[in-house]
């Protein structure tokens, strides 16, 4: 049995970010690349007014010593998220633990078997979306992804590895207590990764033509998944501000549950309305 929505559409989100990025620069807005946070902070001098009148106390300082002043901040840091918020003196909690999530491609001449999204029922104990088949705008068909842990926050290869982000997923974070709650779900998804097989027989039950020869392996994506200390997956939004004055200041949007991109115009909604009722504005 399955639920047919012959109204399901794909997009290339690149050309819509860039969109969306073009309207903030037609609103008048500034997007700065390769500006890697180092510190927030509130100005150590009273805060001088710019050519608008308008105070600005917030001081935004990249790794290059390069400064942004601010009146508000609002923070969508995804895989960093937890360690921008504490910037601002908000709890280490929840911990970002990345999730890559290794896809398959189909072969050309094996296009024609997918003509349109075919997702499984989800496993509801898991934010996991499971093996599905996703027609992508220049042709290709992804299969997959697994979720499996990633040594490293941008992860994106399976040998990628940061012993930082190593250390903070072990000591800080709920893992443990996760990896135990569900070790058989866990090493599952780890025997998909390593062999193509298993995914192969997985998607046979929804294409039983598909064969192992039929796929190559494919690119990955990472999963910025917040866990607590208890080992539960945070599978809602969670905002913070921080403490003291610059608390007052900043929404730090620390998690925002999947489908962030498809639900990115009523999520920036609900941002929005969050920003209006924190700042008073």
């Amino acid at each position: 049995m399955a639920i047919d929505c012959p109204y399901t559409g794909i997009v290339d989100y690149r050309q819509v970010a860039f969109s969306f990025a073009k309207d903030f620069q037609e609103a008048g807005g500034s997007v700065l690349t390769n500006f890697e946070v180092e510190d927030i902070e509130m100005a150590r001098e009273s805060p001088s007014r710019s050519k608008d009148g308008m105070k600005y106390p917030i001081v935004i300082r990249n790794t290059k010593g390069e400064e942004v002043r601010c009146q508000y901040v609002v923070t969508c840091a995804g895989l960093y998220s937890d360690r921008i918020s504490e910037l601002s003196g908000c709890n280490p909690n929840p911990r970002i633990v990345p999730f890559r999530g290794d896809y398959l491609v189909l072969k050309p001449e094996k296009r024609y078997l997918v003509k349109g999204n075919i997702y499984p029922v989800p496993d509801s104990r898991f934010p996991f979306l499971g093996v599905h088949f996703t027609p992508r705008m220049d042709g290709n068909i992804w299969l997959g992804p697994n979720a499996i842990l990633a040594f490293k926050r941008e992860g994106y290869r399976p040998f990628d590895f940061s012993a930082r982000d190593i250390m903070d997923i072990i000591i800080k974070s709920g893992l443990i207590k996760l990896v135990f709650q569900n070790f058989s779900y866990g090493v599952n998804e780890m025997y998909k990764a390593c062999f193509l097989s298993a995914t192969v027989k997985h998607l046979q039950k929804f294409i039983p033509e598909i064969t192992i020869s039929d796929v190559l392996r494919g690119p990955a994506g990472v999963r910025a998944q917040a866990l607590d200390r208890d080992g539960n997956l945070i599978e809602d939004f969670v905002f913070d501000g921080g403490v003291g004055d610059i608390g007052n200041r900043i929404l730090h949007v620390r998690n925002a549950p999947s489908p962030a991109a498809t639900s990115s115009l009523a999520i920036s909604g609900m941002i929005a309305d969050e920003v209006q009722q924190r700042f008073k504005l």
